[in-house]
C-alpha cells in the first residue's frame, strides 16, 4: 500500500486534547496543530491566558476550544473530556503538558510543596490518561503524548519533586505503553532540556545557572517551544505506529554530552 507524505505525517482531522496549554509548550503544540488540520482543545486551569490562546488559534484559521480544567480533579477532567467527544465524537490524540516545578534544599523542603508538584506533574498525566483512555479504547484508537523532562533520569541538586515527578511520569507512560498496545493505543513521552518557558525563565536569569547550562549544552543554545513541536506531532500520527512506550530526548545533545 502507497503512503503520501499526509497519510504518513498528517493530523487534520484528528481531535487533540492539550493539559496546560494556556502557555508554554502545551500552547505552541496546541497551535502548531491547529495549523496543521487537527481541531484542538486546549484545558489550563488560567482562564484568562486560555481564552487569549484560543483566540489566537481562531484568529489564524484554526479550529478550538478552551476548557477550565484542574487536571487533579477527577470530575473536572471528567467535564472537560465529555465536552470535547460531545462536540466532536471522538478523542484521537492527547497531550500532556501540565507541570510545575520548585528549587528547595533537601533539608527543607516542604511537604505541601512537594505534595503539589507530584499532584500536578504526576496525578494530571495519570488522570487525563484514564479518562481520555476510556474513549480511546472504545475507539481502539489513540496517541498520547506526556510531556516528561531529562530531569526523569538526571537527578538535580535542590530538584527534591520535579525529577521524581517526571521519573513517574517516564514509569507511567511505559506501564500504560504495554497495557494499552494491543488496543492501538500508543503512549509516549517527548523529554526536553531547559526551555524558554515560564516554569524556567526566573532560573535562566541567573548567570550562575545559566554559564552551567550553556557549558554542557552541546547545541550551544536554549530549547524554544517550537523545537518540541515536530517530535510531538510526529508520535501522533501514521508515521510511528510502531513506536510506543519510549522517552524521546529533545534536548540538544545534553543526555550523551
Amino acid at each position: 500500500m502507497e503512503y503520501t507524505e499526509k497519510d504518513m505525517f498528517g493530523i487534520e482531522g484528528e481531535v487533540a486534547v492539550l493539559t496546560g496549554a494556556a502557555g508554554g509548550i502545551g500552547q505552541e503544540i496546541a497551535a502548531a496543530m491547529a495549523a496543521l488540520g487537527a481541531k484542538v482543545a486546549l484545558a489550563d486551569l488560567n482562564r484568562e491566558k486560555l481564552e487569549e490562546s484560543v483566540g489566537q488559534i481562531t484568529k489564524n484559521g484554526g479550529e478550538a476550544m478552551g476548557i477550565v480544567t484542574d487536571v487533579t480533579n477527577k470530575k473536572s477532567v471528567e467535564e472537560m473530556a465529555k465536552a470535547v467527544y460531545d462536540k466532536h465524537g471522538k478523542i484521537d490524540i492527547l497531550v500532556n503538558c501540565a507541570g510545575i516545578a520548585h528549587l528547595q534544599d533537601a533539608v527543607d523542603f516542604e511537604e505541601d510543596i512537594w505534595d503539589k508538584v507530584m499532584a500536578v506533574n504526576v496525578k494530571g498525566t495519570l488522570l487525563p490518561c484514564q479518562v481520555v483512555g476510556r474513549y480511546m479504547l472504545e475507539k481502539e484508537k489513540g496517541r498520547i503524548v506526556n510531556i516528561s523532562s531529562v530531569r526523569g533520569m538526571q537527578g538535580r541538586a535542590r530538584d527534591l519533586a520535579y525529577a521524581p515527578s517526571k521519573g513517574a511520569v517516564d514509569q507511567l507512560t511505559r506501564s500504560l505503553a504495554i497495557e494499552w498496545a494491543k488496543k492501538n493505543i500508543n503512549v509516549n513521552a517527548v523529554a526536553p532540556i531547559f526551555t524558554l518557558t515560564d516554569i524556567n525563565r526566573e532560573m535562566l536569569q541567573q548567570k550562575e545557572t545559566m554559564d552551567w547550562v550553556m557549558s554542557r549544552m552541546p547545541k550551544g543554545r536554549l530549547s524554544m517551544p517550537s523545537y518540541l513541536t515536530g517530535p510531538v506531532i510526529f508520535l501522533c500520527g501514521k508515521s510511528s505506529e510502531f513506536i510506543t512506550g519510549q522517552v524521546v530526548y529533545v534536548d540538544g545533545g545534553w543526555t550523551c554530552a
